[in-house]
């Protein structure tokens, strides 16, 4: 059988529950740095705000979004995808109704908080944590598809947005999305009718993780691979996200219009596809710790193109690069955490590293406006940022090695 055969039966035979991570993970979207930047430039002439003043005010609401994943995260080791996430999505509705209606530049960091916690935090955390729990042997391939979810997002809504903002008021278009978001709703609890607790579960499909034991968020926390895994987490989510953060400024700096620097992201989107596909396939056939290693090299190369890109065709290079790692960013580290741990407390653990991810997402953006306020250009800084994620990944090398020797080890 062929891998496009094999994973239309799979998708034909999960559809409710795939759909619904799906759903969620192009919901998250809405909370994500690659759509609210692009308003940033809306954003700061509202408020009178520099480069600068947003990235602080992004990095203050994105990091008290990262400590309340810490306790908010294992509500999904207790509740139903079905209750756990319907509530959030009313959530995140309310989040965008606060930033078409907020008129006060001291209320910002507040937006951004709800919007974070609720979109990048809450919504894409039940997604991945339902993928990871309710597959086991195909878990690479469940992540996978739930990913397009977001890639579809990507792949859409950036040139979306930037032709409606032509024709419609930007807080207007903020209204529209919390009413989508309330519709997504109807749509999920149809999709989950059948679902089972948490609880439930554990009694028939959850899996092991090292030394065949299920892995508390206490005992992970103190395990050496958990925090070699931290640099690739937050490099990836920081410095990344400052990228789409400051795509408007970017787009400045290479002399190019915002619309044209936009319309190369479908390529990325196309290359993130694809890539998540395959390393959806080989993980469910190598595992996720052989990989690891290895999914950050694109993203190294692709940084040192952002800073030398004497022309829009070298950024697209870049940006397609940027999609091949995603693709093991948005499969390989969900699938990590179940592979490594267990899925018993996937969702506590998986909070922990969420947080780690938002916090890097917050001081990406904070850190790259600051250093653009003090006259560092933002491409010199593509080039510091290749050089950590080529430190994240080396270091990932020997960790990994002994984990794979634990997980062979293992009853």
């Amino acid at each position: 059988m062929s891998t496009e055969t094999g994973y239309l039966r799979f998708i034909r035979e999960n559809l409710p529950f795939l759909g619904a991570g799906f759903l969620l993970s192009f919901l998250s979207s809405f909370g994500q740095t690659f759509f609210i930047s692009i308003f940033g430039g809306e954003i700061r002439e509202a408020y009178g705000l520099s480069n600068g003043d947003w990235g602080l005010i992004y990095m203050v609401g994105t990091g008290a979004s990262a400590a309340l994943m810490v306790f908010a995260g294992g509500l999904a080791d207790r509740f139903r995808v079905r209750s756990l996430g319907i509530v959030v999505v009313l959530m995140l509705a309310s989040a965008c109704l606060f930033m078409a209606f907020n008129a006060a530049a001291a209320l910002l960091p507040f937006v951004i908080f709800a919007l974070r916690f609720t979109g990048q935090g809450m919504t894409s955390h039940v997604a991945v944590v339902a993928m990871a729990r309710w597959f086991v042997a195909t878990r690479g391939r469940a992540l996978a598809v739930a990913s397009f979810g977001f890639m579809f997002g990507e792949a859409t809504l950036p040139l979306t947005m930037v032709w409606l903002k032509t024709m419609i008021e930007w807080r207007t278009l903020w209204i529209g999305f919390a009413g989508f978001c309330v519709l997504a709703c109807l749509v999920l609890y149809r999709l989950l009718r059948l679902e089972r607790t948490p609880q439930a579960m554990a009694e028939t499909t959850q899996s092991t993780g090292m030394y065949g034991k299920h892995w508390t968020r206490a005992e992970a926390l103190r395990h050496p691979l958990f925090w070699a895994m931290v640099p690739a987490v937050m490099s990836f989510s920081g410095f990344g996200t400052a990228f789409w953060f400051h795509q408007v400024h970017f787009a400045e700096v290479k002399g190019w219009s915002h619309l044209a620097l936009v319309s190369v992201f479908p390529l990325g989107t196309l290359a993130l596809s694809l890539s998540t596909v395959g390393y959806g396939w080989a993980i469910d056939r190598l595992g996720a710790v052989r990989l690891l290693p290895i999914y950050l090299i694109p993203y190294v190369v692709a940084f040192i193109l952002h800073w030398y890109a004497p022309s829009l065709g070298w950024t697209a290079l870049a940006v397609v690069l940027m999609g091949i790692a995603g693709g093991g960013q948005a499969t390989l580290l969900n699938a990590c955490w179940a592979e490594f741990y267990g899925t018993k407390n996937i969702g506590s653990i998986k909070s922990a590293a969420a947080a780690l991810m938002v916090l890097g997402s917050a001081i990406g953006p904070g850190l790259s406006g600051w250093l653009i306020d003090i006259g560092v250009g933002f491409e010199v800084q593509q080039l510091g940022y290749a050089a950590m994620f080529a430190f994240a990944a080396l270091i990932l090398i020997v960790p990994t090695r002994r984990a794979q020797a634990a997980l062979a080890a293992s009853p």
